[in-house]
């Protein structure tokens, strides 16, 4: 029988000598260049951001924490400076579709300059138009105008009362208008008069009266005529006197504008709506008076409404210095693609190209737009408007009341934005690969992939960097510095949280509250430097705030209400060992007794977890292979016989992962072999079908999680843990589980093969197999043959027995 020899306390830990580190303090130690660990992300970040192709967008996958978005901008800040500023966009008004604003490009800082000026501009044009329209010289010329009107006006009515009266009718102004009536001796007659004329006078009169009514008829078709003449001639004269009053301003803006035909296209329309419509300008009194016959100025009424003139700036880089750099915490569909508002007027809602707001997008256009994909993903319709905009290249601003129906109300339709942006997704590994699986448009346009690591290896030229790291920290934070001491035990810790002392984890979140949680403890201790001693009280504390359900447990183990044996010996059962994550800094391990029962059978391994559904695909496919092991070893010239059950004992939520399979197996090879297991060791490992015993997660919380309720019981010198030998490299233990193995009242064993786990367990060889395949019959493998050959008589027996008990109809043998 090969003897075990158990770890050594040396084994269970990788130290950091601080005599290695050669600085006394962090404040002695340069700044960090680049992120620690992350070289390959690193390389993928500087090509996707170099690179300017469609569809070369970058996706940072890891876990949260690992400096993703540090890196990022880290790398954007000295690149983003040294990039051309984009270009400015704005608004304006469509003169002609007011439902389709305009878009407008300037050079980086001049559309604020044109939202000023234009504002200046209307501003002036309220002093400067009434000033032109209450001058002498206009007020002169209109009323030339209107005076010619009304000479002609005069002489024509003058003209036909003279010939009225060569045929002795009178031409009479009336309330209702003009009339003619016949004259005798230069007074009108009285109706009277006219009835006592004789019918041939009359019916002269009459016919004169015709003719001048015509004559009348003609002249005030001319008069209308000469009104709407009149008419042009002062809206002519308005809009040359409104012309001659905005052409400087104009000028002045234009001269701003010479290389920019988009803008100076604008200014000439927005010149001709002001001449036509100069009246808004204009206070009510100061409206240019109505022209005679009751026809007024088509702009006496206009609306006064300068928000046309306006300029509605989507992004302005006057203060930006490069490319833009943008982190959208809330990335919802508006606040990357933007929105229009509505006013509410009267009870209905309105809108125009003023009340157009910029997204995510409109701010990084010409740069770079940082999202969280899950966040993304989390928003309606977001994931969605990314897609169309990267692939039309433009930002096309839509309601989503409007596009989907939702509403019916006055909405606008802007005309797109060009857009050149480099998005960056940060998100987990899952969130990649379920994109890359399910969405086609995803690998088309995310073609850049910055895979951050877990771990980075542990040497020398590390444990610098992570020195440098923390001294970083303390100064950008303002924390104190770290003595070299203190700076080893977070290394040592660091690769605890790696779950391997050959390495160190890069998640330098969980390393940054641990520095500020150490600074308070050298604060509370009134401590120049954090020493040591703060970083492992930072740590206790850690574990105190996050011990309650761990230490409810093992109090139900200590009064018996979970059964957990750490002494004697037991056929068929055995102490497994799992881990339970309850969150960040929140892992232990806890014993789990797990039983074993035998019987004649037809070849099956029930796993009870299974059979109600609480054991995992995993757990399950462990139990198969410890099954494959079994035929393979005793059942290759013989039936195997036999029906067993596994259970974890006491387990009322399910059961995940293979870690517990060499457990089972043992516990199997127990009730076969009537071989008694020592309950004062407790076992963690998978086992594969040659039965070699592999490598698990979790193992130092597992060794301290039975640790923890032996040493509660007290420690006997016999109690221990069975390990796999691979996982030797990943023990970086609790100092009292250390010294507890140092003091040779615990042990650690490390177990390449389930022959070396069950010799260790029961104290019986495993035994090898002779020339003809047979066992020593005192082995475990002897004793387990020779169950099974038992079970296959048994059953060979029974099967050809000629009198095998039948039931009778009322149940009874017969």
């Amino acid at each position: 029988m090969a003897t075990i020899t158990p770890l050594s306390a040396e084994a269970l830990y990788r130290h950091c000598e601080p005599e290695q580190l050669l600085f006394e303090t962090t404040a002695e130690l340069d700044q960090l260049a680049d992120i620690i660990g992350q070289e390959r992300a690193l390389e993928a970040i500087q090509f996707g951001i170099g690179i300017h192709h469609d569809g070369f967008n970058l996706f940072a996958l890891g876990p949260n924490g690992t400096g993703k978005y540090t890196a990022v901008t880290q790398f954007l800040s000295q690149k983003a400076p040294t990039e051309a500023t984009p270009d400015d966009w704005c608004y304006v008004n469509n003169f002609d579709q007011p439902h389709k604003p305009q878009a407008l490009r300037l050079p980086a800082g001049q559309a604020a300059i044109l939202r000023d000026g234009m504002k200046r501009l209307v501003e002036d044009l309220l002093i400067i138009i009434p000033a032109a329209f209450a001058g002498d010289e206009y007020q002169a010329q209109q009323k030339a105008i209107e005076e010619e009107l009304k000479e002609k006006q005069t002489q024509a009515l003058e003209e036909l009362n003279q010939a009225a009266l060569k045929q002795h009718i009178a031409l009479i102004r009336t309330p209702a208008g003009f009339a003619f009536a016949p004259l005798k001796e230069g007074e009108v007659l009285k109706p009277d008069e006219f009835v006592k004329l004789s019918p041939q006078e009359q019916q002269a009169i009459e016919t004169e009266v015709k003719t001048l009514q015509d004559a009348l008829q003609h002249i005030m078709e001319q008069v209308l005529q000469w009104q709407r003449e009149t008419q042009n001639k002062i809206k002519q004269l308005n809009q040359e006197v409104t012309r001659y009053a905005i052409t400087p301003l104009l000028a002045e803006l234009r001269q701003t504008y010479t290389e920019q035909p988009a803008v100076l296209a604008h200014l000439t329309v927005i010149e001709t709506d002001i001449i036509e419509n100069f009246g808004q300008f204009l206070d009510d009194h100061e409206t240019p008076p109505a022209v005679p016959g009751g026809l007024g100025h088509e702009n006496s009424a206009a609306k006064k409404t300068f928000s046309r003139y306006q300029v509605n700036v989507m992004v302005d880089h006057s203060e930006t210095q490069g490319a833009p750099v943008i982190y959208e915490d809330k990335p919802a569909y508006l606040n990357l693609i933007g929105r229009i508002e509505h006013v509410s007027q009267m009870g209905n809602l309105f809108t125009n190209f003023t009340l157009i707001k910029p997204g995510s997008l409109h701010r990084a256009n010409g740069g770079y737009l940082i999202l969280d994909c899950r966040r993304l993903l989390l928003e309606p319709f977001a994931w969605e408007a990314i897609k169309q905009a990267l692939r039309a290249k433009q930002i096309s601003i839509e309601s989503l009341g409007q596009l989907y129906s939702m509403i019916s109300t006055v909405t606008l339709e802007p005309e797109p934005i060009p857009l050149d942006v480099k998005i960056i997704l940060l998100g987990e590994r899952l969130l990649y690969y379920l994109l890359t699986q399910y969405d086609p448009d995803f690998s088309e346009l995310f073609k850049v992939a910055a895979d951050f690591e877990d771990q980075m290896e542990r040497n020398e030229s590390s444990n610098m960097a992570y020195a440098r790291l923390i001294g970083d920290l303390a100064r950008k934070e303002n924390l104190k510095h770290f003595h070299k001491t203190a700076v080893a035990r977070i290394i040592e810790h660091s690769a605890r949280l790696a779950g391997d002392a050959s390495k160190l984890t890069t998640h330098m979140q969980s390393i940054s509250d641990l520095l500020r949680e150490a600074n308070y403890w050298a604060s509370q201790d009134r401590h120049e430097l954090v020493t040591v001693a703060d970083v492992q009280k930072a740590l206790d504390a850690q574990q105190r705030r996050a011990g309650r359900i761990r230490e409810l447990i093992q109090e139900s183990m200590l009064r018996e209400t979970i059964l957990i044996d750490t002494e004697g010996a037991q056929v068929g059962q055995i102490n497994g060992l799992a881990v339970y994550s309850l969150g960040p800094q929140n892992s232990f391990g806890k014993p789990n007794r797990i039983t074993a029962r035998v019987r004649l059978g037809k070849g099956e391994v029930i796993d009870i977890e299974r059979q109600v559904e609480m054991g995992g695909p995993i757990h399950s496919k462990g139990v198969m292979i410890l099954v494959g092991f079994l035929g393979a070893r005793y059942a290759v010239e013989r039936p195997f016989s036999l029906s067993a059950t596994l259970v974890f004992e006491q387990s009322y939520s399910g059961v995940e992962g293979d870690s517990a399979s060499s457990a089972e197996l043992y516990a199997l090879l127990s009730a076969l072999a009537d071989a008694p297991i020592q309950q004062a060791l407790a076992v963690t490992g998978s086992v594969n079908q040659h039965g070699r015993v592999q490598a698990i997660g979790g193992v130092n919380e597992k060794i301290e999680g039975f640790f923890d309720l032996c040493r509660a019981r007290g420690l006997t010198g016999i109690q221990g843990v069975l390990i796999p030998q691979a996982n030797i490299p990943h023990l970086m233990l609790r100092q009292d589980v250390i010294e507890a193995v140092h003091a040779g009242q615990f042990a650690i064993y490390p177990i390449s093969h389930v022959d070396e786990g069950i010799e260790l367990l029961t104290g019986l060889p495993a035994g090898t197999a002779d020339e003809q395949g047979n066992y020593p019959p005192q082995s475990i493998n002897g004793r387990v043959t020779a169950c099974l050959i038992t079970f296959a008589e048994t059953q060979r027996a029974f099967a050809t027995s000629p009198q095998r008990p039948k039931k009778s109809e009322n149940g009874e043998s017969s």
